[in-house]
Formats: structure tokens, sequence, C-alpha cells
């Protein structure tokens, strides 16, 4: 096991192939980690090596793990003179089914757990994502600027080059605006996304050189249905490669048929499962076996764990048993569990809901966060928004809070921001208390960090600006003590 704790570079690239030639694990370290969180994820890998860069030696030794052996990538480049160049006996040993990689989830919900990544799953990657949906040439130049230590620069970033025998250009970290500069600059035709990568670059005044590119087909997760159109035609992108997938995930769907909003198609065996909103568990019927949703509905996305796709889990063993469903069917057989909700739109197609941790009840019905999202966007005060329920007392099922940060410059306007909510989303799922943030935590993969947001609620430690949903004529008003025990007796909102 080797810990590799480095930023974008082209050494980067080098070490983690080599260290998986070997026939090595290459632990993929976050390298904005620090203190007890380093700590963890350091412990988990156990490794023989860390290699890092001498910029993080001070924060290696402050979070007080304890490492057998460390170098710096300048130390460890400055002993490669003197190596063989021959290939080691010990990459003939290495099988598909060994341990390539060890790949951090983004913590959003608690530490960071470490998700294996094995050659055969790697070079499915590739394969199946590179060969079938992105059909890179060899004069073809992907760009990426996110961090190595994220699956979709690790995986598709990487995977899909070699196999192609492309370019890989390598961004040192995200930068709104430096991307399309550094995209003209290494003169891309392709470049790898998430979601909130391309919220972020629509949330840009237009500049001359929005179109002034060479991207014909972007890969990535996440972008969102109602950014998708004017996404592509701000920017002149003609394929969209979204996919769905997870790091510990044993399945994945891919856009291999440039089809707008949607994850693509899967070709392994899955299923959409009725489940339960508070317990996040699939429902089991009368006869203890779980139930599929109708054509249409949203449910609770089970993969089957086959051979084909075998179910690689974490490294600690408790962690992927809570991952699997047993004996979901039928007797004896065994689904992962995604943890997230889909919408079958026929032919094989899928559309993602919301992961089932952010969604929420409320007046018996299923509010999916997303949704939520995208109406409060539509005002144009606001910049981003994250959603999420919080308990109100005399109430079942969690009610719908916003954290909102607005544009620089522009103050809220509550009844405008009501105007947009009643406009574009049902009764039950309006957010009902706003809270108005400078800034919004998120991951270094710009996942939002809502566990901090949702234990405070609109609770007496909040020093934001916060408002409540008084009704369709009054729309948001500042917040009063007195709210809370108006919901709960249905007073508040009105209309």
């Amino acid at each position: 096991m080797v810990g590799i704790m480095l930023r974008n570079s082209p050494e980067t690239v080098l070490l983690m192939l080599a260290t998986v030639k070997l026939g090595a694990i290459a632990g993929m370290l976050n390298y904005n980690q620090r203190g007890h969180v380093l700590a963890h994820s350091i412990g988990l890998l156990d490794s023989k090596l860390l290699i890092t860069e001498a910029e993080f030696e001070e924060a290696i030794s402050e979070s007080g793990v304890n490492v057998v052996s460390q170098l710096t990538i300048d130390e460890l480049d400055r002993m490669s003179v003197l190596a063989p160049t021959a290939n080691p006996s010990a990459t003939e040993a290495v099988m598909t089914k060994d341990r390539a990689f060890y790949i951090f989830t983004s913590g959003t919900t608690g530490l960071p757990k470490a998700s294996v990544m094995t050659h055969y799953r790697w070079l499915r990657g590739m394969s199946g994502i590179g060969d079938m949906a992105l059909r890179l040439r060899p004069d073809d130049v992907l760009y990426s600027c996110l961090p190595l230590y994220h699956n979709n620069a690790l995986t598709l970033a990487v995977s899909t080059t070699v196999n192609a025998g492309a370019t890989l250009a390598i961004g040192r970290s995200f930068s709104v605006s430096r991307f399309w500069d550094e995209v003209i600059a290494s003169r891309a035709t392709a470049f790898i996304y998430i979601g909130e990568l391309c919220r972020y670059l629509l949330n840009q005044p237009p500049k001359p050189t929005d179109r002034k590119h060479r991207v014909r087909v972007i890969v990535g997760n996440g972008l969102r249905p109602e950014l998708w159109g004017e996404f592509t035609a701000r920017f002149g992108i003609k394929r969209v490669c979204e996919f769905y997938s997870a790091s510990e995930s044993n399945t994945a769907f891919v856009n291999a048929l440039n089809i707008d909003r949607t994850v693509g198609i899967c070709p392994m065996p899955i299923a959409y499962v009725k489940y339960d909103v508070e317990s996040g568990e699939p429902v089991r019927n009368d006869k203890g076996f779980l139930t599929k949703v109708g054509p249409g509905e949203s449910g609770l996305l089970l993969s089957k764990v086959t051979d084909l796709a075998p179910f690689d889990g974490y490294t600690d063993p408790t962690a992927s048993e809570k991952k699997l469903v047993r004996d979901a069917f039928k007797k004896g057989d065994t689904w992962f569990n995604t943890g997230d909700l889909m919408r079958n739109l026929g032919w094989g197609h899928a559309a993602f809901g919301d992961r089932l941790g952010d969604t929420f009840r409320w007046k018996g019905e299923n509010v999916a966060t997303t949704e939520v999202e995208a109406a409060i966007e539509h005002n144009d005060a606001v910049e981003e928004s994250t959603v999420f329920g919080v308990q109100v007392p005399g109430t079942d099922g969690r009610a719908g809070m916003a954290a909102i940060k607005l544009h620089d410059g522009v103050e809220l306007d509550p009844k405008a921001l009501s105007d947009t909510v009643y406009q574009n989303l049902p009764a039950y799922a309006l957010p009902l208390f706003i809270r108005i943030v400078d800034t919004l935590e998120h991951t270094t993969t710009f996942k939002s960090r809502k566990v901090e947001l949702r234990e405070q609620a609109y609770g007496e430690s909040v020093t934001d600006p916060l408002y409540v949903l008084a009704g369709r004529a009054e729309g948001y008003v500042p917040f009063y003590p007195e709210y809370p025990e108006e919901l709960a007796g249905g007073q508040r909102p009105k209309g």
C-alpha cells in the first residue's frame, strides 16, 4: 500500500500508475484534509509508504498519525535517477481482481470511507465509458482540472485517454475564471465535469471566449436537467456523456446515445424499488421481499451483485455489509443499495432523482431537494442554494429549509422569491424556512455539506438572516419565534 497525497500534476499520474503496475495499492488521499480527518484517512490506508509534497509534511505531522515511511515527490524523483528501467517481475503477477486504488468518499455525512477500486473496475471504466460513450481519438486532448483523488479524474480522465492513446491536459485545480482560458490554451477537444462545475461556469457573465474552444464532447456527472440546454447552447457543446455511478458502486449508467437530460443506459441487472424515507431502507412486502415501482415512478436504485458486477466495497467490512440488500426478490440474491433515487424513463434510460439521505417527507409527500434547489435558482438574485429537511415540534416528517447565497451586491426580495417557488413547486415542497448565507460550504469535489446546516436548522445559534413563508400573499417574512407553532397548528403558510 502506497499513500499518495499530491496535487494535480503529471508526476501524480505517473506515480499512481507505477504503483498499481507493481501490484501495490495506491491510496489516493485528499490533500485538503487536516487534523483528525487526515489522521483517520491515513490510518485507514495503513500504508507502507506515503508520498507527499514538502508543503503537506507539517499537516501530516500535526495530525498525529503514525506514518511508517514518508517521502516527498522531489526526494522520490532524485532516487529514481538510479532506479532500473526494466519492469520488475512483480508486474507479471498482477490480476484484474486485485485491488488497484483506494478512493475516499466525500465525507458529506461523516468521516470519509475508503472505497475499493480493482483493476477490473478501472479497466471497465476505460472500455465501457471510454469506448462506448466518450469515444476519444488519438488526436484528442482531454482537459481535467478535477483532483486526481476524485474518481472522475482518476478513472474517467486517465483511463479513457490511456485507452485512446490521446493526450491528457491536467489543470492544477478548478478556477472558474481560468477554466475556458486553460481549455483553449491546451487545445482541448473534451473535458471532464461534475455538475457544480457547470453551474459555476454558467453563473459567470458571458465572455467573447465562451465558444472559442475546440470542445466537441464532455463527460461527467451531475449536470442538472434544468441547466443542460442552457449550458450546451451557451458554450456550443455538441455531445454530453453524462454518466451515473459512485466510487463504491458495482454498476454505472452512461449517456452513450446523447439523449438530453438523462444519465443514459445501464447494461447490468438493476431495480427501482419502494423505500422508506425516514429510515432510507427498502420496504419489504408481506412476503418479505422488495417491491419494484411502476414505470415513470421514482424508486431506490439497486444493482444486482454478480460475477460480472462484483461489489468491491470499502476497506471496512461492516460499512460494506451495510450497503448490501440480501434476499431482495428471492432467497439468496444480493443487491447493492446505491442510496440514490432514480426514475425509469423507459427504453433502458433513467434520470437521477436525489440522494436518499437528502430527500425528506412533508405532508405525506416525498420531497426531492434537487427539485426544490432548481426552483429556487430560477430567481435571478440567487447564485446557489442547498435544501434540507428540518424538524418542527408537533409535526410529522421534516419541513423544507433552504440556505441561499445571493449574487454579490444583490439584496433579497422576499416576495419575489416566494413568487418563484409558488410558481415552480407543489405546496408540500415549498421551502418554509430561508437562511441567507455569505457562502455555502462544499467538499473539494463541490458537494454541499448539509450536516451542520441541518443540525443548526432555525435555532438560536443561527446569526444569519432568517425568513419564513407566511403565505402566498405575504411571501417570506423575517423569522419570528411563534412561527414553528403556527406551522404545526396549520395556520401557516396561508394560501
